[in-house]
């Protein structure tokens, strides 16, 4: 099978950046096939790209390696790392970004060098798309550098139980459509209170009339408040942080 090696930035495509990163993995491997996840990614939004990845990693074949370049901390004390997981390879900078991969068991991580060629505010050409490169030609990971022994960063926001027995979380993302995606689970239903309202869970967006605020599970598994047919992050003014409330029972 041709080697596969998914990219996701917060370089646009407007100025060459994600080209110069291609070219790095087609002159090592003319026959890669490069996926692009994403590239607007807001910029320096660590939080962001590390739900996305949460939502596509584990969605790809075995041996799949995916590239993660978003980076506010290039150029500093901040590690480069390669993680193995579940089949599939993580590059990218220990800056929580990775961190789904992080938590299923078996993981292994190793510390990549830094040449000293490396353009000290472009490690995505010159450390991290050599590194894909170098895994996709189904070299060990072992073979890029030292197992990563320092606390690796990892950021998962979690909820918890309240006093009175409900389950407190918060906003983690808002997606393009304005449903805002909490850190909450609901496997067995519930309702949901955020902003001064009560959200009975529903199955599906249209359970609700147009232009009602709705709760439902996500196809992430997660609980989202959303909107029918319209944007409920901008309607209840919600942003990533805001807490939300899950009890169990109905209206």
């Amino acid at each position: 099978m041709r080697p596969i090696v998914t990219l996701l930035t917060d370089f646009g495509t407007a100025d060459g950046y994600v080209a110069e990163m291609k070219g790095v993995l087609l002159s090592a491997n003319a026959d890669t096939t490069i996926v692009d996840v994403a590239h607007d990614v807001e910029p320096q939004d660590i939080e962001g790209a590390r739900l996305a990845v949460a939502r596509y990693w584990r969605r790809y074949p075995p041996g799949t390696v995916h590239l993660v370049v978003v980076d506010p901390g290039v150029g500093t004390e901040r590690a480069a790392i390669a993680v193995e997981s579940d089949g599939r390879v993580l590059v990218g900078p220990d800056s929580g970004v990775l961190s789904p991969a992080l938590l299923a068991a078996g993981t292994r991580v190793v510390r990549l060098p830094i040449p000293r060629s490396a353009s000290p505010t472009f490690h995505g050409r010159d450390v991290f798309a050599p590194a894909a490169a170098h895994l996709a030609a189904g070299n060990p990971l072992a073979s890029l550098g030292p197992e990563h022994v320092s606390p690796i960063v990892r950021r998962t926001p979690e909820p918890h139980r309240l006093a009175d027995g409900g389950i407190a979380g918060e906003v983690i993302h808002v997606d393009r459509f304005g449903n805002a995606v909490t850190n909450l689970l609901a496997p067995h239903g519930g309702v949901v209170e955020v902003q001064g309202r009560t959200l009975e869970l529903t199955r599906t967006y249209a359970d609700a009339r147009e232009g009602d605020y709705v709760a439902l599970i996500g196809s992430s598994g997660l609980v989202e408040i959303a909107r029918r047919n319209g944007d409920a992050a901008k309607g209840l003014g919600l942003h990533r942080g805001a807490p939300v409330v899950l009890r169990q029972g109905s209206l």
